[in-house]
């Protein structure tokens, strides 16, 4: 049996875009989600 692995809780003081409220772990419970962080220089 595989063990349990949980993410964190994500941000909610940062930017988000195309969502209405912060989006929550239980809110991408069995989606697919690709997390793509980039930085300006």
């Amino acid at each position: 049996m595989m063990p349990s692995i949980h993410a964190p809780a994500l941000p909610t003081d940062a930017v988000w875009f195309n969502v209405e409220r912060p989006l929550t772990p239980d809110d991408l419970r069995g989606k697919v989600v690709l997390l793509d962080f980039w930085t300006y220089a």
